[in-house]
């Protein structure tokens, strides 16, 4: 790569074909120029670095192409070179933000009088058209109500809400769009195997979205990353070089606020702010994490290997509740946006943690998240409803059995013949993931020294090595010696505690209906007032000190 010439310059496009992420400007500047339905006039929007400037040059070889107008200009002849370099004498570019007098405009239109030199259309490109004066829109304005055949007119402009009505009305209008994330990356990984660049997927995805939809951004970006990456562009220097936060600790904090983990979340947040990271881009990304998750929960679908973290997302989406997921989205922008008022930013993140922690149900979910809408509250517990043309609330007790006290097993002795392992699992105060492995595995063989678990295809994400040491530290100190603990990957016949525990949830709240439906009051509401019972908002009440 020369020195001399960045990135941006050099791989700017040269023909329509290569531009990224424009199609819809592409394809009606090239029917037009396929039919020879040319317009005197032409206004490119967008944000910068989207290709509005360079629509404008290739739009301009077209029409002066020597081999005659073209959507697909040939770069080789005097014309497409000369206007490739910059020093074709019929192509007038002009920067409305340093010219913006009337004067400038007036000598302009003068020599759009004159014909080519030896184009044949004479083209004025003005970039950043709505800086112009307004007595030099006045004075453009003219020209345009009745412009000189062998001239066209190509405006360019980041506002056009600024740009005067009757100039618009007299151009025809191309709004540019941000390119996605995606289509950068992609063009980034063409460029940098062209240039003979080590990269990785995952640093070129930080720029792209560090980008904006803008691929000059990106190109200047990457060229700042090929010079701090020392000619190689990989995940961590890029990460470091943008300042961007590392997911690492991103999960680690829902890790523990599943576990409720409040001097930990706390100690991350510690970590983070000696890292000088910003806590602003923190609660973003937290945010974005969020709404993979609800997607993972609600359109399952919609989230793919493809997906960052894919793995990650698709545990945590078992291990919250979609309405959980919701409040905790809204927690993140929230905490967010407060940030500026809070005394300083570690005290504005923290209390955001905090919220969140607050707001975390007693007893975490543990069905999948179909089940999870049907039988896992929020943690702003709701009561039964009946809707009419106004809403009554009661609440319902029920009074499950008491579990035996003699079927389960007392810490220090060994697991009885009958002991199951749902059973045991609820005696072993296990925490966030390595809860969720135990929940979602079923005993294959289980003694008083050995216990063999099978872990279904669809959990196998969660047999991480940390997950399964705390199960088996769990384990061990229950029976207060050691147990040989194993894992393996297999079928299930449904015993899991997970499995046993929805079959229970689900009699618990059939039970529960039926006894709202059978209530006197009830009934004579719904008689009188044709009111309707909401079975999804009817939740039992647990006995005291039981857990739903």
């Amino acid at each position: 790569m020369s020195p001399s010439q960045v990135l941006a310059r050099k791989w700017r496009p040269r023909t329509f074909s290569g531009l990224t992420g424009q199609t819809h400007v592409v394809k009606a500047l090239t029917n037009a120029l396929e039919q020879n339905r040319l317009h005197h006039a032409y206004l490119f929007t967008g944000t910068r670095g989207v290709g509005k400037t360079t629509v404008a040059r290739i739009f301009a070889k077209a029409l002066n192409c020597e081999k005659g107008i073209t959507a697909t200009p040939c770069g080789s002849c005097a014309a497409c070179t000369e206007i490739d370099r910059g020093h074709f004498a019929d192509l007038i570019e002009l920067d409305a933000a340093s010219n913006t007098q009337v004067d400038h405009m007036r000598d302009l239109l003068e020599s759009a009088l004159y014909a080519p030199a030896s184009a044949r259309f004479k083209v004025y490109i003005i970039d950043e058209v709505h800086m112009l004066s307004k007595s030099a829109f006045n004075a453009m304005l003219k020209t345009l109500e009745e412009p000189p055949e062998h001239v066209k007119f190509i405006l360019a402009t980041t506002d056009p809400l600024k740009v005067p009505v009757t100039v618009l009305s007299r151009c025809l209008q191309f709004n540019l769009k941000l390119i996605p994330a995606t289509l950068i990356a992609e063009y980034l990984q063409t460029l940098l195997i062209q240039e003979n660049i080590a990269s990785d997927t995952a640093a070129l995805e930080l720029i792209a979205r560090a980008a904006q939809g803008s691929m000059r951004d990106a190109l200047s970006i990457l060229d700042q990353a090929i010079a701090f990456g020392e000619g190689r562009v990989i995940e961590a220097t890029v990460r470091e070089m943008l300042g961007v936060i590392d997911h690492r600790y991103l999960y680690e904090l829902l890790d523990a606020l599943l576990a409720q983990d409040g001097k930990r979340l706390l100690s991350i947040a510690a970590d983070m702010e000696a890292q000088c990271l910003s806590f602003d881009t923190a609660l973003q990304d937290l945010a974005t994490i969020f709404h993979r998750i609800s997607l993972a929960q609600t359109i399952p679908d919609a989230v793919t290997e493809d997906t960052p973290e894919y793995l990650s997302i698709r545990t945590l989406a078992e291990a919250f509740s979609p309405d959980d997921t919701q409040l905790f989205y809204q927690i993140a922008l929230h905490g967010r946006g407060d940030l500026y008022l809070a005394p300083d930013e570690y005290t504005g993140f923290t209390m955001t943690l905090i919220r969140m922690l607050t707001f975390m149900p007693d007893e975490l979910p543990l069905a999948d998240s179909s089940m999870q809408q049907q039988s896992v509250s929020s943690p702003i517990r709701r009561n039964s409803t009946l809707s009419a043309g106004a809403n009554v609330s009661r609440k319902l007790e029920t009074t499950p059995q008491k579990p035996d006290a003699n079927q389960t097993g007392n810490a220090g002795t060994a697991a009885p013949p009958s002991h199951s392992w749902p059973e045991l699992v609820k005696q072993l105060k296990l925490i966030g993931m390595a809860k969720m492995l135990a929940h979602h595995s079923e005993a294959k063989c289980m003694t008083d020294s050995m216990i063999e678990l099978l872990t279904p295809e669809a959990h196998k994400h969660l047999l991480d090595k940390k997950y399964q040491n705390a199960i088996q530290t769990a384990v061990d100190t229950y029976f207060g010696k050691p147990v040989k603990l194993s894992f393996s990957i297999g079928s299930l016949t449904g015993m899991t505690p997970v499995t046993l525990q929805q079959l229970e949830n689900a009699k618990k709240q059939a039970n529960a209906i039926a006894a709202i439906e059978k209530d006197p009051i009830v009934q004579d509401l719904v008689d009188s007032f044709d009111a309707k019972i909401i079975e999804s908002s009817i939740k039992p009440i647990p006995i005291q000190g039981e857990k739903t």
